[in-house]
């Protein structure tokens, strides 16, 4: 896996607004507070054969340096390509990737008879980019106390919806304190 990074963090003044009754605003010089982090990191994962892939173990063994800094924040996830996608789901039980790609491949024909006009990187290449589109290439996921904030059975998962994979790049940027 190739991994590049970047990480800012500083301390601002804190300006504080009274929520009560009478509010009244306190600018103390004196008083300051951790200014949002920025951490940024682009992971280059292997070719994945067709199909639903758990990557939440990958994804955080590349960012976990960085993630324990953050006591709260979100980290984005972002996939630099329109054939494959990204969508958190089941992280147990195999069947239910085996069972989504059926799915989407029974809602996106593919082949000869398919209505697709674009077809110049091959049969699979336009179904390939309706299923991207359909789950999406980027997610959001809290970060609480230095670690992602998801259920007990949720994991990230990689969708490759080409016959032929290539690596896949996705950038992953935390903001938080």
């Amino acid at each position: 896996m190739q991994v590049s990074s970047i990480c800012l963090s500083a301390k601002v003044p804190v300006l504080v607004k009274s929520q009560h009754t009478n509010p009244t605003t306190v600018k103390d010089p004196s008083s300051t507070a951790a200014a949002p982090k920025w951490a940024q990191k682009t992971i280059t994962l292997p070719p994945q054969r067709r199909g639903c892939h758990h990557i939440t173990s990958k994804i955080v063994k590349e960012i976990q340096q960085d993630l324990s800094g953050f006591k709260c924040g979100l980290a984005h996830l972002f996939l630099h390509h329109t054939s494959a996608s990204l969508t958190i789901n089941e992280n147990y039980d195999y069947d239910v990737r085996d069972d989504t790609e059926t799915f989407l491949n029974r809602i996106v024909p593919e082949g000869p008879s398919a209505p697709w006009k674009h077809t110049l990187e091959g049969p699979d290449d336009m179904p390939a980019h309706i299923k991207s589109s359909m789950f999406g290439c980027a997610l959001m996921i809290p970060i609480t106390n230095g670690k992602l904030n998801m259920g007990t059975w949720q994991g990230i998962w990689l969708c490759e919806h080409r016959d032929y994979p290539t690596p896949r790049t996705v950038v992953v940027t935390l903001n938080g304190i």
